[in-house]
Parts: C-alpha cells; sequence; structure tokens
C-alpha cells in the first residue's frame, strides 16, 4: 500500500471514528448516505440517488425515505452520528423551533440549499366538474373552524354558490408533511385573514390564530393520505366528486388522469409557479449536517450531484422539478459548494 492511499484510509478512519463518537455510539459508522424527509422532494431525490450511483461507482446507493417535512426533521435534528440522518429533504424551510432542536441536539452546523420550487396543485378527475377556488374557498371548506365557527359545510355550493352542489370530500397532506404547513401558510391563512377580526388576533392571541387558521375539519370532509400523494392520484382517478392537494409535480406526471384547479384565478403551471404568480408557488430545499461531510462516504459528492441535474435542460427539470431563477441557483451552487452554516436569525 502507498503512503498516500495508507493516509487516505487513516483519514478515512479517523473521520468515520470520530463521527461515531460524535453519536455517543461505540461503531465504526456508515457507509452509505441517508436521505429523510418530504414526499414531494422525494421522487427528485431519489432521481438524484441513481445518478449518484451510476456516476459514483465507489460509493454504494444512497438510502431515501419519505417521512415527512417534519418527520424529517425530527430524525435530522436528533443527533450526530451514523444513527442518524445526513440530509433532510423539505418542501419548505426549516422552522426556528426545528433549528433550536438541532441547535440542542448537537447539530451545529446544518447548510441549507435551496434545490428548485414547487406548487401546492388542487386537482380532480379529468371527468370531474370544473372548479375556480379561492384560498377563502378552500379555508371555509376544510377549516375545522373557519372563523371561530365549527364548520357546518356539505357542499362545495354551500361555500361559494358558484361552486358545485357537490360534498366536499378533500384528500390532502397528514400533519408531518412540509406540504399541510405550506398549505396552512401560502392558502389557509390568506383565507382565513379575509375577515378582519381573524388577523387581528394575530397580534393579541398568535396561538388561538394559527389554530382557527390552520385546524382542519376530523369530521371526514378532509381526509389526510400520511404524505401518500400517489394514493390521493388513485382516490381523484376512482372519484370524480373528489378533490386533491399535493405537490405540481404530482399533477403533471398524472396529465392523463387528473386537472388542476385555478387559484384566485391562476392555473397551476410550470410558468406561473417558477414566477411565484400561482399562490401556492413554494422553494424546495435540502440540508446537510455536515459534521457528517468527510465521514459518511460520498456526501458531498452526493450534494454536488444536485447541482449536476437542476438546470432548465437537467434530469430533475424533465422529472417534473420547477427550476429555479439562475441568480437562485448560482447561491444554491455556491452553498452545495462552499457547505455555508445556517444561523438560524431569520428563520421563522
Amino acid at each position: 500500500m502507498t503512503i498516500s492511499r495508507r493516509l487516505t484510509v487513516s483519514a478515512t478512519a479517523l473521520a468515520a471514528l470520530a463521527l461515531a463518537g460524535c453519536g455517543g455510539q461505540q461503531s465504526s459508522g456508515r457507509d452509505q448516505i441517508r436521505a429523510v424527509g418530504s414526499s414531494t422532494v422525494l421522487p427528485f431525490a431519489k432521481l438524484v440517488a441513481e445518478n449518484f450511483a451510476k456516476d459514483n461507482s465507489g460509493f454504494k446507493a444512497p438510502i431515501v425515505e419519505g417521512n415527512g417535512t417534519g418527520g424529517g426533521m425530527k430524525l435530522f435534528c436528533a443527533g450526530v452520528g451514523p444513527q442518524h440522518p445526513d440530509i433532510e429533504d423539505a418542501s419548505r424551510r426549516m422552522k426556528k423551533a426545528e433549528f433550536e432542536d438541532c441547535q440542542k441536539n448537537g447539530v451545529k452546523d446544518v447548510t441549507e440549499i435551496q434545490v428548485g420550487i414547487d406548487g401546492i396543485a388542487f386537482a380532480n378527475a379529468t371527468d370531474g366538474p370544473v372548479m375556480a377556488l379561492t384560498p377563502v374557498d378552500v379555508y371555509k371548506a376544510i377549516a375545522a373552524n373557519p372563523f371561530g365557527k365549527p364548520n357546518t359545510a356539505k357542499s362545495w355550493k354551500d361555500v361559494n354558490p358558484s361552486l358545485p352542489d357537490m360534498p366536499i370530500m378533500v384528500y390532502g397532506p397528514a400533519t408531518i408533511s412540509g406540504t399541510r404547513d405550506a398549505l396552512k401558510e401560502l392558502i389557509l391563512t390568506k383565507g382565513c385573514e379575509t375577515d378582519p377580526a381573524v388577523k387581528a388576533m394575530k397580534d393579541t392571541d398568535k396561538d388561538k390564530h394559527d389554530k382557527v387558521c390552520g385546524d382542519l375539519r376530523s369530521d371526514g370532509a378532509y381526509a389526510d393520505t400520511s404524505d401518500n400523494y400517489n394514493l390521493i392520484v388513485q382516490k381523484l382517478a376512482s372519484n370524480n366528486k373528489a378533490v386533491g392537494i399535493f405537490g405540481y409535480s404530482y399533477l403533471e406526471s398524472n396529465a392523463d388522469k387528473l386537472k388542476g384547479m385555478t387559484m384566485g384565478g391562476v392555473a397551476p403551471s410550470y410558468a406561473s409557479i417558477a414566477d411565484f404568480s400561482y399562490p401556492g408557488a413554494r422553494p424546495l430545499y435540502i440540508y446537510v449536517k455536515k459534521a457528517h461531510v468527510g465521514a459518511i462516504p460520498g456526501l458531498k459528492e452526493y450534494v454536488m450531484e444536485w447541482t449536476k441535474l437542476w438546470g432548465k435542460d437537467g434530469a430533475l427539470s424533465k422529472a417534473g422539478m420547477i427550476v429555479a431563477t439562475d441568480d437562485v441557483l448560482a447561491k444554491s451552487a455556491k452553498a452545495a459548494s462552499d457547505l455555508p452554516v445556517l444561523d438560524g436569525a431569520d428563520l421563522k
């Protein structure tokens, strides 16, 4: 064995042992990347993992899990060491409380990288009725207590006389999902705050405001699908009276079965989400545990694989991801290369 080879092996072994020590376990480490988090990001992360495996035959293919953004954050922030994941895929930004949880558990150095854009799409079966929705329509239909009163709406016509006289049956994201958080922030809260009294409540009783605006019905009118968006597609295809909520890429990849609904007069499309004119547009992220770089084989290379695929003619775009603007991509590419530490000051 050459001197350089011995040094490389020694460095890798030391890094693995250091990582195991940080995690408080007597282990030689882990030789396979593990990513957790968003079901919206999941198909894109799997595509990156497949390309990484093709381009880097010396490393094992990454394990990519769809636990929902919230569920993934809990796993990601639980600690440093081989028993904890290396990457969190997220369909929203990390929350301040999650950042603080990371810090408390020793996950001090985290890098945030925006990898693309997606939109929260509202859809039904191709043979279902045409429905033009607004944030207030959605809020009145699925909120548990719209404007502070128990929801008694049975049909979409009860919500808005211009909508079909059709029972409210909405399949959507679970509480652990980043799509659920984005639904609350981008759609439900906008509808909720059309009432001046509720809007004012944000300054006087934030907890009550959040419940009035964000709690969803539990009487069967809204059903979460444990972050399984393919199941929502199946439900809509078999029931043309149902409405589904999921990431735009699932609508685009099932255009033969589903059609999108306008939101505030804007149809969900590549263009309207890319320029954020569609109300449900949102950035997609990955979060990298910097302490694992150099200890988990191939982690830096996997992060850099994203940068090779997220361009306008890249594999991620062809798979349905909406490409971020050139300035965002340039900033993201630099973050992937330099791995700057997120300070959390502007998180909410």
